[in-house]
């Protein structure tokens, strides 16, 4: 059976997401230990500061998997397609409601994403990201934001609990919430393809603030036939809002000339066509600070409700929607003529008109030989 349900993000000012990161190119990864199912609730906090989840230098990448929990109600109103499509629309216009696209009368959202691996990778590193709004139409409860369930390719549902602090902030007419767990175990043993995540604890209804939710998952792997890369994965819940956000410093890096690599975040309610929002990247000496932007990705509205990227090589997922009306999961390619040689880069994520929260950023980016 079908589980019961129970029974305004205003435009904030300037809000802003600060990283300065410098890899130590000898350090080990950095990860914490997997879900247990008997492990007890995960504590919460209103708002965490950014910290390094994983780091290592090896040859690999990352690549991600990610896709919304919410989207509107096709037949109410009839815009809702044109959005699904990619028009400019944000979730406070609709009736939002859950995807759910695997059929299990026991479940009430699911949704599909492949992880995409080049031949001959050995997974390092993989966590799972899931958050959203629990207050719209209907209140969810709290107590189920460290619960979620994940299916490997061809295989079925296991429930993994949050493995860390749950960041969760009501605020703005919103109830804002993002949980994560170690799930590297599952990743290296079942390998690429679709995976499908569900009951992601997301509300369905309309109001000023809007339905909105989703996850994404990030993996590090390994394999010889790809360059040098310093990996990182950093994680926290921040609100960008009115005060300035968190700032992470760490340690050592020599960047060589022609550096590329690339680098992905996880923001929650971003507004398509709110304009005001950038991730920029500082790199060099003297310091050169370039926007970021893609197809995809305008530099003025980089929280767009988009999952993109990375360029000519994002991932399948199902359902496929342009607009996500409120989830943002993009990767941006680093061209050599964005890093420039040095001993840091530095990436800041602002906000001006959306009241958002930041949830992960991780790079790629490659190390001297």
């Amino acid at each position: 059976m079908r589980h019961s349900l129970s029974q305004l993000l205003r435009p904030a000012t300037v809000g802003v997401l600060a990283l300065v990161a410098m890899w130590a190119p000898c350090a080990s990864p950095v990860a914490s230990p997997a879900a247990s199912p008997a492990a007890a609730p995960a504590p919460e906090a209103s708002s965490l500061p950014f910290g390094q989840r994983y780091h290592a230098l090896q040859h690999g990448g990352i690549v991600r998997a990610a896709n919304s929990s919410a989207t509107c109600r096709t037949n109410r109103p009839p815009a809702c397609a044109g959005a699904q499509a990619g028009a400019q629309a944000v979730n406070g216009d609709f009736d939002m409601f859950y995807v759910d696209v695997d059929r299990d009368p026991n479940t009430y959202n699911s949704s599909r994403a492949e992880v995409r691996l080049p031949s001959g990778s050995r997974v390092t590193y993989a966590r799972l990201y899931w958050g959203g709004n629990l207050r719209v139409g209907e209140q969810k409860p709290a107590q189920d934001n460290e619960r979620v369930l994940i299916a490997e390719p061809g295989g079925e549902y296991k429930e993994f609990l949050a493995d860390t602090v749950v960041g969760h902030d009501v605020a703005d007419g919103a109830d804002a919430f993002q949980a994560s767990a170690d799930v590297t175990g599952l990743v290296r043993d079942s390998g690429p393809g679709p995976y499908t995540v569900a009951q992601v604890n997301v509300a369905a209804g309309r109001s000023a603030a809007g339905a909105w939710g989703g996850w994404t998952l990030v993996v590090a792997y390994e394999n010889p036939a790809e360059p040098l890369r310093h990996l990182s994965l950093w994680d926290g819940f921040a609100p960008l809002k009115s005060r300035t956000g968190p700032e992470v410093r760490l340690g050592g890096l020599d960047l060589p000339g022609g550096t590329e690599g690339l680098v992905g975040l996880v923001a929650y309610n971003g507004d398509r066509g709110t304009t005001g929002d950038s991730l920029t990247v500082t790199s060099g000496s003297p310091a050169s600070t370039v926007a970021l932007s893609d197809s995809a990705n305008p530099a003025g509205d980089v929280l767009n409700s988009t999952i993109s990227g990375p360029a000519g090589a994002a991932p399948a997922r199902v359902p496929a929607y342009s607009n996500t009306l409120g989830y943002d999961s993009d990767v941006f390619t680093l061209g050599s003529d964005l890093l420039r040689a040095g001993d840091q880069v530095g990436f800041r994520l602002s906000s001006r008109a959306d009241a958002a929260w930041a949830g992960v950023l991780f790079t790629a980016v490659d190390a001297r030989r």
